[in-house]
This record gives C-alpha cells, structure tokens and sequence, in this order.
C-alpha cells in the first residue's frame, strides 16, 4: 500500500470515528483536548518510578515556552536538566527543573524545592510568607511512537499549605516532545481539575496550551 493511500486512510478513519483502533490511550487523549475528565488513562507510580526519558534528552538546555493561548505574554525562559539515576535511566532533575520554572514564573517568592528522598514522585516547595506547595504525581502514562518522538502525560495532585485552610488541585500535563535537529521542539496540553472527591467525575476547569524549544547549553557552562 503507498504512503499516500495509507494516510488518507488514516485521515478518514480519524474524521470517522476518532481516533484509529490502534492509536494509544496517550494518543487518544491527545485527540480529547480540551475536553478531558477523570479519571484519565494512568498508572498510579510507585515509590521510586519515575519519568524516563530518551537518551536524546541527556544534558543541560535552555528552554523556551510561549503560551499560544497568550501570545501578546513574552516567552518563559528557564534550564532544565537531565540526568541517569542509579539505575542509569535518564530521568529529570526534578527539583533543578521545578526551581528553575520556579523561580521564572514566581521570582525571589520560591525559596527552594527538595525532592522527598523516600519517593521519585513527590516533592515540597518552600514560598515566602509561610507558605508551602507540596507536589505528588499521582498518575503517570509514556509513549515512544518512535526513535524521534516522545510524549509523556502525569497528574499531580497539588496542596498548598498556608496560613488557614490547605488549597487542593489537580494538574493534568500531557507533553509531545520530537527532535528537531540538535534541539527539541515540544507541545504541552495542561489541565487544571478540581480537588478529589468533589465530583464523581471531575471536568476540566482551566486549561492551557504551550509550544516549546529547548536548546542545548555546553557542558561546561555554569547552572543558574
């Protein structure tokens, strides 16, 4: 069969019935935005899993995020690193990499971010004026459709802890990541749901929509 005839194949049966019969639950999540709900299509983390990633992503680089549902905003710039764990995955330098979007969105309010040494999946970040974010991914979901794609989808369960009552949310963000070259061109779906048990089935409340570029930085440059 041509490469021609099989892509139209696929456009109609896309246009037809949705996703194809084979596509992946990630895919088919993918094909629901905006309209999402939970519970969505993860596996519940254990302990020490975490998110590993293509060796691909091995380094240090700058990334650039625009928020294409606020165009008239300037780019969000931030580093973010990757590493080999004690299993030699490359994994996220997770409390790196939230320090450093941290303190690009928040400024001097993020004092630091630790990593629960007890689990890969948790982590507590210290704001000014008393107050505490405590982040635990709850589900966890990734796909390499091939060598030179990846999109991975977590739900986190935020609390933040400050002066009165503790704030809940859940945070769906679902990333397609592709090499481009020597950088790494990405897209973000990010869902923002009420906290658990408030529904029987939570809908989206707030929903954002991000293009990123990562570039690489040289090994020997220093962090930020």
């Amino acid at each position: 069969m041509g490469r021609n005839l099989l892509a139209l194949l696929i456009g109609f049966s896309i246009l037809l019935g949705g996703s194809p019969a084979w596509a992946s639950p990630l895919e088919q999540r993918l094909e629901l935005w905006p309209n999402w709900t939970l519970p969505a299509p993860l596996s519940r983390p254990a302990s020490r899993d975490d998110l590993i990633y293509p060796q691909w992503f091995q380094g240090r680089w700058q990334v650039e995020s625009v928020d294409l549902d606020a165009l008239d905003q300037p780019a969000l710039t931030h580093e973010a690193r990757f590493i080999s764990d004690s299993q030699n995955r490359l994994v996220g330098d997770r409390a790196f990499n939230a320090h450093a979007i941290g303190r690009a969105l928040l400024g001097e309010q993020l004092l630091r971010v630790e990593d629960d040494p007890k689990s890969s999946n948790r982590q507590m970040a210290q704001l000014t004026g008393d107050r505490r974010l405590e982040t635990t991914v709850t589900g966890r979901q990734q796909l390499s459709p091939n060598t030179d794609i990846f999109l991975a989808d977590e739900l986190v369960l935020q609390i933040l802890h400050a002066p009165g009552p503790p704030r809940l949310s859940q945070v769906e963000t679902l990333s397609r990541y592709q090499r481009c070259g020597l950088e790494i061109c990405a897209e973000q779906w990010q869902g923002i749901f009420p906290p658990p048990g408030e529904n029987l089935r939570d809908t989206i409340k707030a929903s954002h929509h991000y293009q990123l570029r990562f570039t690489p930085l040289p090994a020997s440059a220093p962090s930020t």
